[in-house]
């Protein structure tokens, strides 16, 4: 029998799911949390951990359901997932393919599996190893990678969006943080290493003045670009190739 960690914020569904699985007899319900927080700890905890984990995508603490999965699988690397959410936000769907998630897995819409018989077997095949995208997240998944690829301000959330423009502008972290409202300049510097974490500039350059003028060029041309360690600049194009950037 399969023991299964379910995470699960809503006090109605939760009780419900958890009864309906032990029902399936094919899986004993361990633990149930309502937070990725909670879920951690109790993994953390090690008493029982569970061989799959049933994983609302949106929670109610600080981590959503794939930051959760991905802090969890640091200390249990591969930990089987089922991911299930109604939600249909490009956040989740980058969350997803920014964890780099690839096996041991299943993202499925919620409102295609409503019963813990459907949900059975795609705990079990997570824990054999296998994995399985609901066509409609895949669908969504998709659509958020073209875009991605075609506006660099898509990878990033909105109050980043505002700090890379003004950035661009050539102001400083004190005057973008007066231009934005916040007390503490060093907010400013956490948002620009999200930015370039997003932009994967931290992984070419150690030198934040360098990254910082690579995250100007990118919002100035409004093209996904890197850069190899010889200096040499790249462009994704719409095929998803990468090919020599003149600056045009």
């Amino acid at each position: 029998m399969l023991t299964v960690l379910v995470v699960e914020d809503s006090e109605r569904l939760q009780p419900a799911l958890v009864a309906g699985l032990n029902a399936t007899d094919k899986v004993r319900v361990v633990q149930a949390v309502a937070s990725g927080e909670a879920a951690l700890e109790y993994c953390a905890d090690g008493t029982e951990p569970p061989e799959a984990i049933l994983m609302d995508v949106a929670l109610a603490g600080k981590m959503n359901g794939i930051e959760s999965a991905v802090a969890i699988r640091r200390e249990y690397p591969r930990m089987p997932v089922v991911f299930y959410s109604i939600q249909d936000d490009d956040a989740y769907f980058r969350a997803f393919l920014n964890a780099g998630i690839l096996s041991h897995y299943a993202y499925v819409r919620k409102s295609n599996y409503l019963l813990p018989a459907m949900i059975v077997p795609l705990l079990e095949d997570a824990a054999g190893g296998r994995s399985f995208i609901d066509p409609d997240i895949e669908a969504r998944v998709h659509d958020v990678r073209r875009r991605d690829r075609n506006n660099p301000m898509n990878m990033l959330e909105p109050n980043e969006q505002a700090v890379a423009c003004l950035l661009a502008n050539g102001l400083t972290n004190e005057q973008i943080a007066a231009r934005l409202g916040f007390r503490d300049k060093r907010t400013i510097s956490r948002t620009n290493g999200q930015i370039y974490a997003a932009w994967n500039l931290v992984d070419t350059t150690a030198d934040e003045k360098v990254a910082r003028t690579r995250a100007a060029i990118i919002v100035h041309s409004g093209r996904i670009l890197r850069w190899d360690e010889r200096g040499n600049c790249s462009v994704l194009d719409g095929h998803g190739d990468w090919i020599d950037w003149d600056g045009a």
